[in-house]
């Protein structure tokens, strides 16, 4: 390993000293409250790992207001408590049951390279996802359910509707978990799903009643 690991590229290096030196500096009083204090997050966001995703950017929040978990095509598996490694999953659990946020969100975004691989993979048209060695394969298969629901559809329309699957499957996954439910009976917690449009900069909010994504 230590042939492997080097310092950091310089422009980064660059960036860090200019964050340190002035947005650091500006607010170090908020910085010790936070590090002294802990973490109360608001809200959970759970988003897509695409670079082009900016969940703070886009609600312009400050450092301390989100709790952020990102991962593939922004998926949330269905509660199964297995033993075995479940990132996505414990996020959530530290966030509801230790964090007690006050809103859960799942965000989609539209050209998901995540959802693209889903459908090609669902068409047949990606055999490499469907090997049992694909970690991206076995994770987009939640998704499955969602390529059910919009393979009817025209084509030129599916992709953008297993976007918004996703985020409505994970909701529904999102019910599965005991404690996620509680929080939301007791009305301690609501949830919600988004769905970003990354060059128009449109955000749409999914809508239980009619189940479609309507403008925020």
């Amino acid at each position: 390993m230590k042939d492997h690991v080097r310092p950091l590229p310089g422009y980064l290096v660059t960036r860090y000293h200019g964050w340190k030196a002035t947005t650091h500096a500006e607010n170090l009083a908020w910085y010790r409250k936070l590090a002294g204090e802990g973490q109360r997050p608001r809200a959970m966001v759970i988003s897509c790992c695409d670079s082009r995703v900016h969940v703070t950017s886009i609600f312009g929040a400050d450092t301390g207001e989100f709790f952020i978990h990102r991962n593939i095509a922004n998926l949330v598996p269905v509660f199964n408590p297995d033993g075995d490694h479940h990132g996505t999953s414990a996020a959530v659990e530290y966030a509801v049951r230790s964090l007690k946020v006050s809103h859960l969100i799942v965000m989609g975004h539209s050209h998901c390279g995540g959802v693209q691989g889903c459908h090609a993979m669902c068409s047949g048209h990606a055999p490499e996802l469907e090997e049992k060695t694909s970690f991206v394969g076995t994770w987009l298969n939640m998704l499955r359910p969602g390529f059910e629901r919009v393979k009817d559809l025209p084509e030129a329309n599916q992709i953008t509707a297993l976007e918004k699957e996703s985020v409505v499957i994970s909701l529904e996954n999102l019910m599965t978990f005991p404690f996620v439910r509680a929080a939301l009976d007791a009305g301690e917690m609501t949830l919600h799903g988004l769905w970003q449009d990354v060059g128009e900069g449109a955000l749409l909010q999914y809508d239980p009643d009619s189940g479609d994504f309507e403008p925020v």
